[in-house]
């Protein structure tokens, strides 16, 4: 289906709720979504109609809404649901008040906001999963499979749309089936995209985003979690993992968390990785690149601190001067006034992306190069010879992956290999300096609990 238009999402809203449309606003960003504005019964009535990913899918759009009304009719605080519009494809729910984030948040304020988000988690994984399984919720084959399955859930899907080598996610995978998450039987509804809320006056409002919703090993709620912390800072895990123990009464798993931390760090490069290769219209581009590119260094860092490997540094490539300076410039200097002088919200972000893509290019103008000799020297130590080009040497970077997956007799050397490799193509994001080229390490399992 395609995207339904402006026009199209509030006439068919109107229709479905009964309700008076006074506004809709396209979010600009990740998955079609919009911001509904009306009235109902002589009162002010907001929604949020929501409909599926245009260039990736990890479970049904319908999946998500079943999931959902099963929490919110278990009294887990989420969204009001307002049911499947046929018309568009797409499902309506409560517009949430509140934030996301904890900018301007006291410290005491936000810990008691996360505690409870904990005690959501701890109610959660406390459910009989027999009702989400009669349901239709995607689980394991056997409880005994729930660490590892939601991973190989990603995997097969990326394999079914796998198009060029990727020797670095080859290799992770295979590190990953040899160490995979024990949980051990565990078998509970969970989040697996934890950390997403609202809250408002010291009070958390609803858990959001349900679209990864299933029943697998709760372990990975709290795993997953710790990426998204590097840009909302919740706290000191080891005292948050203390205080989901002692809400749950359920011992808290670190060797699987571990496991399941670095599994997640995946999630990105297996969901989006394809649609980066091959993007369509509607594809966020460059959102996907940095996402990808971020959680592929936490994937090398996670491994580096799992094996014990002092990973290596790479030096700042020199930019060089080519005739074409000038023209980069000029393009990325245009993108940012039309993108700041738009009236048309998507409009404006569409140019701003288009801006990022500029200043991505521009910086591959400058060391792309450089980049692309100092990966073949890289590979060469590891092959024996040189490829002549970057696709020859993906090819047989990801042979030489492959037939050392069993044994992983290459792990420190391919582990610093890729590592090296994930710095410079993050370098090659955007300008020194810029929000795309930056890189928040998540929380080491080795830190010191605060006091």
């Amino acid at each position: 289906m395609s995207i339904p238009s402006i026009v199209e999402v509030a006439d068919a809203t109107a229709r479905h709720l009964g309700m008076k449309i006074a506004a809709v606003q396209r979010q600009t960003r990740w998955r079609p979504t919009w911001f509904v504005h009306g009235e109902r019964d002589g009162e002010a009535f907001d929604v949020v109609v929501r409909g599926a990913r245009v260039d990736t899918e990890v479970f049904p759009l319908a999946h998500e809404m079943t999931f959902h009304r099963m929490l919110e009719e278990r009294g887990i605080p989420v969204a009001r649901h307002h049911g499947w519009i046929e018309d568009i494809g797409a499902v309506v729910m409560e517009m949430v008040p509140g934030k996301p984030d904890f900018d301007s948040v006291s410290t005491e304020q936000r810990d008691s906001v996360v505690d409870e988000y904990l005690q959501v988690l701890a109610r959660l994984h406390a459910m009989d999963p027999a009702p989400f399984l009669e349901a239709g919720i995607a689980r394991p084959p056997t409880p005994e499979q729930s660490g590892i399955w939601p991973h190989a859930h990603l995997e097969q899907r990326w394999r079914a749309r796998k198009r060029q080598p990727d020797p670095f996610l080859e290799f992770c995978l295979g590190w990953m089936h040899r160490n995979p998450p024990r949980s051990h039987g565990r078998l509970t509804p969970m989040l697996w995209d934890t950390g997403q809320f609202h809250h408002k006056d010291g009070h958390l409002i609803a858990v959001l985003d349900l679209e990864f919703g299933c029943v697998a090993d709760p372990m990975l709620d709290l795993a997953e979690w710790r990426m998204r912390d590097t840009l909302i800072p919740y706290g000191d895990f080891p005292s948050l993992y203390a205080r989901y123990a002692k809400l749950s009464g359920r011992d808290v798993d670190i060797a699987a968390i571990k496991r399941h931390h670095f599994a997640a760090t995946l999630d990105n490069q297996l969901i989006f990785g394809p649609a980066v290769a091959d993007p369509v219209d509607e594809t966020d581009l460059m959102n996907n690149m940095q996402w990808s590119s971020e959680t592929n260094l936490h994937a090398t860092e996670a491994l580096g601190e799992l094996l014990d490997i002092e990973l290596p540094i790479v030096e700042p490539a020199a930019p060089r001067h080519t005739r074409h300076d000038h023209t980069y410039a000029h393009l990325v200097r245009s993108l940012q006034s039309l993108s700041l002088g738009a009236d048309d919200p998507l409009v404006g972000h569409q140019l701003r992306l288009c801006f990022r893509m500029a200043r991505h290019l521009q910086r591959v103008n400058e060391i792309g190069d450089n980049c692309a000799d100092a990966e073949l020297d890289d590979v060469t130590q590891v092959l024996g010879y040189r490829p002549d080009n970057w696709w020859e040497s993906d090819a047989a970077l990801e042979t030489f992956v492959l037939a050392d997956a069993d044994t992983g007799a290459h792990d420190e050397a391919l582990v610093r290999l890729f590592h090296r490799r994930n710095l410079r193509r993050h370098a090659l994001l955007g300008p020194v300096g810029s929000k795309m080229v930056a890189h928040y390490p998540t929380q080491r399992f080795d830190a010191v609990a605060a006091e």
